[in-house]
């Protein structure tokens, strides 16, 4: 079995969820995991500023907007008016759920009840939109599986339990949707998992199921070897270790946060980074097996202050910095 975690960009316009529909209707048995449609978590965010402010007329003028850009989503994304009403019915509960938040009480469990409904909206779209297009599938929620623990790391006995309950319920299905990022908390709050988002939620159930891989796919073929939004001409890198991976990361490579495969890490399940723009494209493939020991790729991170501190007294002193703050 594989996951393939889809970004915003991957799902950010109607052409782009009927593309990623057919690159996941095949025989190949797969969980598929959705980020919010481009753009809709920074919507969310001004909603919920506007919530924390007791703006009424801002909330409201917030959510039309919001409903008038994903009813043409709609309108383009599916063909029957039957699709289009059970479409419109969906996202009218999303709207009406936040709209329901009461401004003179609104609280941090709320504020990420509304960030979680950008995922819960975009798996609705698809699971629907399979549905028109007459391919088998079954939308697993997050919420159903997916929890933290009280050090707001993953429950992995939990994830694993309940996960493989709910896919062993539907052992005739090969095509499963899910949620990215969101989650419960160990309150049983909806909570969300901050680092890496999608990406660790992919990584996580890979860990949990045992995948033979986990997809990561977005808006450029691979990890390159500079930054292609600075340098002219860049390519690809085929394959990188874990640790490579999760040094370019940290020094700047945005297609990945570098905590969000530590799960396939330790589970060692390769990561494959794919282009749905461009799915013919081989990508980079991210293991344990080395390809050599060359440089592979430069990174750089701006806005980074260098400290050195240096005094006779810390000569082959262990603590120094510690003591003397």
């Amino acid at each position: 079995m594989i996951i393939q975690k889809f970004g915003g960009t991957s799902v950010g316009s109607a052409e782009r969820i009927k593309a990623v529909a057919n690159l996941i209707a095949d025989d190949t048995r797969k969980i598929v995991v959705l980020s919010a449609v481009s753009g809709t978590t920074n919507q969310l965010v001004q909603i919920n500023k506007a919530l924390y402010k007791q703006d009424k007329v801002a909330v409201e003028g917030l959510l039309t907007s919001f409903e008038s850009a994903y009813n043409q989503l709609i309108q383009d994304l599916f063909i029957s008016e039957e699709s289009r009403l059970k479409a419109k019915s969906h996202l009218s509960g999303h709207i009406n759920h936040i709209r329901s938040f009461t401004l003179d009480m609104f609280t941090p469990f709320e504020e990420r009840t509304v960030l979680a409904q950008g995922e819960l909206l975009s798996s609705s779209l698809l699971q629907l939109h399979l549905s028109e297009k007459g391919v088998k599938s079954v939308l697993i929620p997050a919420l159903d599986f997916m929890r933290i623990d009280q050090n707001n790391e993953p429950d992995e006995w939990y994830v694993k339990s309940n996960l493989n309950r709910l896919l062993d319920a539907q052992q005739e299905t090969k095509l499963f949707v899910t949620q990215g990022y969101i989650c419960r908390n160990h309150f049983g709050e909806v909570d969300n998992l901050k680092r890496g988002g999608s990406d660790y939620t992919a990584s996580i159930i890979g860990a949990a199921i045992g995948a033979s891989e986990v997809q990561i796919w977005t808006d450029i073929d691979g990890m390159h070897n500079n930054d292609p939004r600075i340098v002219e001409k860049t390519r690809p890198i085929d394959r990188l270790t874990f640790d490579e991976a999760a040094e370019l990361a940290y020094f700047g490579a945005k297609i990945l946060h570098p905590s969000s495969i530590l799960p396939a890490r330790k589970s060692n399940i390769p990561v494959i980074l794919k282009n749905t723009m461009h799915p013919e494209k081989p990508g980079t493939v991210i293991s344990n097996v080395s390809s050599g020991n060359f440089i592979k790729a430069v990174a750089a991170k701006d806005g980074i202050t260098a400290i050195k501190i240096k005094s006779d007294r810390m000569f082959l002193a262990y603590g120094f910095f510690a003591k003397s703050v």
